[in-house]
């Protein structure tokens, strides 16, 4: 699980190009709603260790973002080889996430 925010976020297209499942988290490190969600977030990955974790630090202007329609924090895109497969917005628990996990990450779940 990341931590940090990337300093450098990633082209629309590396994400599209992306192999596997991939959770795509956009927040801001000053977002209380953000800093809230980390506890579940952490609980939830616990159980997927490896999976990759993209924290992107998102607001006006940004383009990762805007190309995903994010309008509130933080928001969760759950990824199967750069398709979104599920979304939580502002998620509330751990269990949550941890379902949206097994989406992106159970073969036949697809």
């Amino acid at each position: 699980m990341n931590r940090e925010y990337a300093a450098q976020p990633p082209e629309r297209r590396e994400v599209d190009a992306l192999p596997g499942p991939t959770l795509l988290e956009f927040g801001t490190a000053w977002c209380g709603w953000c800093r809230g969600a980390q506890p579940d977030i952490e609980k939830a990955m616990a159980e997927h260790e490896g999976l990759r974790h993209i924290k992107v630090e998102d607001g006006p202007g940004r383009p990762l973002g805007r190309s995903y329609r994010v309008k509130l924090w933080p928001t969760l895109i759950f990824l199967r080889d750069g398709q979104e497969v599920e979304r939580l917005v502002r998620p509330d628990s751990s269990q949550a996430i941890a379902q949206a996990l097994r989406t992106i990450t159970t073969p036949d779940s697809a």
